[in-house]
């Protein structure tokens, strides 16, 4: 199975994502009025994130309305995510360091644990059928 790899993105440019993932599809206006006014920053800032995220093929031009560029996301919001927790584990040393971790601030418990262990051997058990075809 080959997992859905998204390009390294910014904290800045992760939440003008999160925007243009709940628009759809918006203009650097809309993007900019969208965002919380504690995280908006300048008109400006947003078009200088939207071109790197351009460059990034995070997002693309679909249209263009009298000045207004209208953009929409080229990457899937879990392509996003997915990078982003690669990233952490690669940081942290791994899955192990993370579930310590989650164990050990009690942001997981026994029953969640149990729910992934049951969610592991479902994974286990489609991928071994997957095999067989």
């Amino acid at each position: 199975m080959r997992r859905e790899q998204g390009p390294r993105l910014s904290r800045l440019e992760q939440e003008v994502m999160d925007v243009l993932w709940q628009l759809g599809r918006a203009s650097v206006r809309e993007i900019h009025e969208a965002l919380p006014e504690s995280k908006r920053g300048a008109y400006t800032t947003i078009q200088t994130i939207l071109a790197r995220l351009e460059e990034k093929e995070a997002v693309r031009r679909v249209r263009k309305i009298g000045n207004a560029v209208i953009f929409e996301p080229a990457i899937t919001q879990r392509a996003a995510h997915r990078r982003l927790v690669d990233d952490v584990l690669a940081r942290i040393g791994g899955t192990r360091s993370l579930m310590a971790h989650l164990v050990e601030t009690g942001e997981i418990t026994l029953t969640d644990l149990r729910d992934l262990e049951d969610l592991v051997r479902r994974l286990g058990d489609e991928g071994r059928g997957s095999r067989k075809k």
